[in-house]
């Protein structure tokens, strides 16, 4: 990981869209601040199309969608996107698995969520369980007391050992029936609501991440940058971001949106005198 200094003016330049996390990345200690909540909306005026990608669930990700400054959001770990179109007063909504499948994977984890709290003692349900279509959320730290290491590893073999995929995010170990994740779905997102092929113009995209779950859309973009506490995970093998703010959380994001505005900033400079 190289300091976000080391991201070129000139790289920044042809971004259009910044991808981000939310946990840890947008927030610090668990809340949304000023701050990084003014650099989405300011980011938004200055023309990026802003979308967080998130592990949070579906029932989150409709007032994420309606109510903040984003393009729309991918949530749930790659499962589903939502973006609403404002002049038509209507939201958008696309799921990687039909209503049947969704149906017949909840059984199964139903069934894996009974597991997880017989064999994983201090394991909790997400509190935002409720309100999610695709997955199962298994609290690790957020309102639970943070289990240790051995137990978290503990969890995700359990979802393995059921032909799940897990992920681990800063809070939550994240378990479901299908062959998606967060990049996958965001190249469905890119193609559908802002109209281009992700593959082909990756170099668009800044993501900005923090943990382990983001690993796939690190690997992938050439400009992913993560926020300082992306270094709690930088010895557990996951792929790492290829730049790293100073500051942690919130403030981390802050930098990154800081200095794609700035380089914006300096094109219209540019334009206007040229």
């Amino acid at each position: 990981m190289r300091p976000l200094s080391e991201l070129s003016d000139a790289t920044l330049s042809k971004v259009t869209t910044v991808f981000t996390d939310i946990d840890d990345t947008l927030t610090t200690e668990g809340q949304l601040l000023a701050d990084a909540y003014a650099a989405l909306e300011q980011l938004a005026r200055a023309g990026f199309d802003v979308v967080p990608i998130t592990g949070r669930p579906a029932g989150w990700c409709d007032m994420i969608a309606r109510f903040w400054p984003v393009a729309g959001i991918v949530g749930e770990n790659g499962a589903l996107y939502f973006s609403y179109d404002r002049s038509a007063r209507k939201m958008r909504q696309r799921f990687f698995a039909t209503d049947a499948e969704r149906r017949a994977n909840r059984a199964k984890l139903d069934r894996l969520r009974e597991r997880i709290l017989r064999e994983v003692p201090g394991a909790g349900i997400a509190s935002d369980q409720l309100y999610r279509e695709a997955d199962l959320a298994i609290d690790v730290c957020e309102d639970v007391k943070p289990l240790h290491p051995r137990d978290v590893h503990r969890i995700l073999e359990i979802f393995e050992e059921e032909g799940a995929v897990a992920k681990l995010s800063s809070i939550h170990v994240n378990g479901w029936f299908g062959d998606y994740d967060k990049l996958s779905m965001s190249r469905i997102f890119a193609a559908d609501i802002l109209g281009f092929d992700l593959d082909a113009q990756k170099e668009r995209v800044v993501f900005a991440g923090d943990s382990p779950n983001d690993g796939p859309m690190f690997s992938f973009f050439p400009n992913s940058c993560g926020v300082a506490n992306v270094r709690d995970f930088s010895d557990n093998g996951t792929a790492l971001p290829a730049f790293v703010a100073g500051r942690r959380g919130g403030g981390g994001f802050v930098e990154i949106a800081g200095r794609l505005l700035a380089t914006r900033s300096m094109q219209g400079r540019e334009r206007a005198h040229g």
